[in-house]
């Protein structure tokens, strides 16, 4: 039987990569019913009418809640969608990064299988709780880093592994998001007291980092600007980082909402890893626009949007192949399809948890820990303006502001 999918979240990532993805299995008779969530009865209308989501899917729906205005937000209604479930359903938690760890363990222990978008958690035990929960009850935890289904990552991967690059020594990395950012959503939970734009956006490129070269963060230095939001609040905007590596290579890694929304392409990003061996060695991926460029007469009237543009045709696009409606493509879909589809091959027993843990092609609690070692690191460096904070895994996990 197709399972059902749970969408906890309405907001931008949802509208961009998920539904869109999970649309696209339940076209295809991969997935059953879905469902989505919000804490605002406006957040959700605005989903279930995007005209780009019903241009690329005519005749589809989901389920939407709040299915009217209820006066406030409702923050704890997924979970009576989530006791309605039947077990070994899918939950994808696509919330504010504080508050995965909640939504998470709450999917665990009514027997769901979960997809969260990155980071999974924002400490280190958190992420040790979840992954004892979901090993007890045999269910998979994904973390939905999806840099690491764009092909050039598989293909830096492969070069790294065979030797062809030798050893990572000295990288920059940067990912900074459009201005207008600071006028959505994020102004309601991007903030201090909650998290900063390296923990946002920043854990991708450390990610990627192992990902490729399979080494593990030791030491995270965390520098962050503080800058105001058109609704008063403060958030840590701008982000100078520094990541040491279990063989002493240093990452340095920009990340803020900063791009000016006359730039071309939806954000710039990218990253350049130079490394020892042979006659010296260099990765260098640019990833905001792939090459390409256009100027067009008419402006969309999507946020940001600009006359001249360098779009990315690789994280996601709609493709018309000749219909029904419009086709989704794009590692982004991939990394979506591939956890879906890894739920059914374990619920199938065609694979174990270990196994996924030990193939590390997904991120899971027990593959990624260092991910929220560095986001635990990070916080703690940003509260204390930028010191260094070291990270041991044994004999148990822990950071230390040195």
């Amino acid at each position: 039987m197709n399972k059902p999918v749970l969408i906890v979240g309405g907001g931008m990532i949802t509208h961009d990569q998920i539904l869109p993805a999970i649309y696209k299995m339940q076209r295809a008779g991969a997935v059953g019913e879905i469902t989505i969530c919000a804490q605002h009865h406006k957040t959700i209308k605005a989903l279930a009418e995007a005209p780009a989501i019903l241009k690329a899917f005519p005749g589809q729906s989901f389920r939407a809640f709040p299915e009217h205005f209820a006066g406030g937000p409702q923050p704890d209604l997924y979970k009576t969608l989530i006791e309605e479930l039947p077990p070994r359903s899918i939950v994808i938690v696509a919330l504010p990064d504080q508050l995965h760890f909640s939504a998470t363990m709450e999917a665990l222990r009514h027997d769901q299988h979960v997809i969260c978008v990155k980071p999974l958690v924002l400490t280190a035990r958190e992420s040790l709780e979840i992954d004892r929960e979901a090993k007890q009850r045999g269910l998979f935890v994904g973390v939905e880093y999806h840099k690491r289904f764009d092909d050039r990552a598989h293909k830096a991967r492969q070069f790294y592994r065979d030797g062809r690059l030798g050893e990572f020594r000295l990288g920059t990395a940067r990912l900074m998001e459009k201005w207008y950012y600071r006028e959505s959503n994020f102004q309601n939970w991007c903030t201090c007291d909650n998290t900063d734009c390296f923990t946002y956006i920043g854990c991708h490129y450390v990610d990627l980092v192992h990902f490729i070269t399979g080494l593990r963060p030791v030491a995270v230095s965390n520098y962050g600007i503080v800058d105001t939001y058109p609704n008063g609040n403060k958030g840590y905007l701008w982000c100078d980082t520094r990541v040491r590596w279990s063989n002493d290579a240093v990452l340095n890694l920009q990340t803020t909402l900063c791009y000016p929304n006359e730039g071309p392409g939806p954000n710039t990003q990218g990253m350049t890893l130079y490394c020892g061996g042979g006659t010296g060695a260099m990765l260098d991926h640019s990833d905001q626009y792939r090459g390409l460029g256009y100027t067009f007469s008419k402006k969309s009237d999507a946020p940001g949007a600009t006359y001249y543009s360098e779009p990315s045709p690789d994280y996601f696009q709609y493709n018309d192949l000749g219909g029904p409606g419009l086709e989704p493509v794009g590692y982004g879909v991939r990394s979506v399809e591939f956890m879906v589809n890894t739920i059914y091959k374990l619920d199938a027993g065609e694979t174990t948890l270990a196994d996924i843990d030990a193939k590390s092609i997904i991120a899971t609690p027990a593959n990624s820990l260092y991910n929220e070692l560095v986001v635990e690191a990070g916080r703690v460096s940003i509260l204390n303006g930028g010191r260094e904070v070291t990270i041991a895994y044994e004999p148990e996990p822990k950071v230390t502001l040195t």
